[in-house]
């Protein structure tokens, strides 16, 4: 049983059951947070092309600003949903952009993606997971009560 892998499903299976749909951009929003930035997230609904805004800085009137898109949509996202994001992040004057999707990407984004390397970056739900493991003491405690984590050391049974 690969331990590692056990632990990321329930934790998986516990996120999306709490965070389907619009509840995904308040838990990525809370990240970002988190991470340093002053966020904007418009009303449910209709969102032109973005779910959250952030920059660095209190006021949020610093670089890098980005344009984040989510989805939790149950297939993998595909190629014009990227291309929806980068019009998108011209449209807001933003430096980059993160398009989140919690069940993963088509090849036709992952191909793209090497050449959008400077200016976009994928999170699927591998990647949201260890987010909120690097960055969990500093999530709100509505967050953490919605996914009660506590972090376990053991030996790297690999190194050996």
């Amino acid at each position: 049983m690969d331990l590692e892998e056990y632990i990321y499903d329930q934790i998986s299976e516990r996120i999306i059951q709490r965070f389907k749909g619009y509840k995904m951009e308040s838990l990525i929003e809370e990240i970002l947070k988190a991470k340093g930035f002053t966020t904007y997230r418009g009303p449910e609904g209709a969102d032109n092309g973005v779910d959250i805004l952030a920059a660095s800085d209190t006021l949020g009137f610093g670089n890098p600003r980005i344009c984040v898109q989510v989805k939790t949509s149950d297939s993998p996202l595909d190629r014009p949903t990227l291309d929806q994001l980068i019009g998108t992040m011209s449209n807001f004057s933003a430096d980059f952009g993160l398009l989140v999707s919690w069940s993963g990407f088509k090849s036709s984004v992952t191909k793209e993606i090497t050449k959008k390397f400077f200016k976009v970056r994928l999170w699927d739900s591998k990647t949201i997971i260890q987010q909120i493991f690097e960055n969990y003491e500093k999530l709100s405690d509505e967050i953490k009560k919605e996914i009660p984590i506590k972090m376990v050391w053991m030996l790297d049974s690999e190194v050996e």
